[in-house]
C-alpha cells in the first residue's frame, strides 16, 4: 500500500495551494469527493498540467484535454459495475469545461495486455497504479478528504514536477507512451525538458 505523501512538504504544500486556487481542479476535487468511490483518486495530466500552468503563467486549463479519475473496488470486476460509476460520474460532471474519465483501477489487468500487448499484475489500490505510470512526472494522485484536508500520491516524489522534467519511467515497457504524451507535452509546454527513454 502506498502511503500519502508525507516528505517532500513545501513541494506539496505548494501543489495542495495551486489545486486549492484553481477553479476548474477544486472543482472537480469537490465533485469526485462527493461520488464517494472507494480508494478514489484524481491523477495524472489535470494535476501536473495545472502546475506548469501556475509555473510557466499560462492560464487555467491550458493543455488539459481531459481529467482522470480513478477508484479501486475489487468487489465487483465486472465492466458492468464499472460502467454504472462511469454514467454517475458522467452525469456528476455534465456541465464540467473537459471531460472527465473515470476507470476502476482493480480491473485494469483484465483488459491491459489486450490493449497494450504486455502482461500487467492486478494492482492493490488506486495509488500503486502510479507507480506503473510511463513517465515519473505522470505519477501524481490526490485526493480531498471529508475534513477538506488533501492527500498526495506521489510514488517517485514532486522534484519532476516542480523541475518542468519528463522522465522516464521504466516499469513497464511504456517507451511509446512516454514519446508521444512528452512530445504533445512539450509542444504545449516548450520549457520542458524531457528525458528520452
Amino acid at each position: 500500500m502506498i502511503a500519502p505523501l508525507a516528505s517532500d512538504a513545501p513541494h506539496r504544500d505548494r501543489l495542495i495551494a495551486i489545486l486549492r486556487a484553481d477553479p476548474l481542479l477544486s472543482t472537480a476535487l469537490e465533485r469526485a469527493r462527493a461520488l464517494a468511490l472507494p480508494d478514489w483518486l484524481l491523477v495524472s495530466g489535470a494535476i501536473y498540467q495545472t502546475v506548469w500552468n501556475v509555473l510557466t503563467g499560462r492560464p487555467s486549463g491550458h493543455g488539459l484535454k481531459d481529467v482522470d479519475l480513478v477508484f479501486h473496488d475489487a468487489a465487483d470486476l465486472s465492466f458492468e459495475a464499472e460502467d454504472r460509476e462511469i454514467r454517475r460520474a458522467a452525469a456528476a460532471f455534465a456541465d464540467f469545461a473537459v471531460p472527465v474519465e473515470l476507470r476502476n483501477q482493480a480491473r485494469v489487468h483484465l483488459w491491459f495486455e489486450e490493449r497494450f500487448g504486455a502482461p500487467y499484475a492486478p494492482l492493490g489500490s488506486s495509488a500503486e497504479g502510479l507507480t506503473r505510470y510511463a513517465s515519473v512526472c505522470h505519477a501524481v494522485g490526490v485526493r480531498l478528504r471529508d475534513d477538506d484536508g488533501v492527500d498526495v500520491f506521489a510514488p517517485f516524489g514532486l522534484d519532476d514536477v516542480f523541475a518542468l522534467r519528463v522522465r522516464p519511467n521504466k516499469a513497464l515497457d511504456n517507451a511509446a507512451t512516454h514519446a508521444a504524451k512528452a512530445a504533445r507535452m512539450q509542444a504545449l509546454w516548450p520549457e520542458l525538458t524531457v528525458e528520452p527513454w
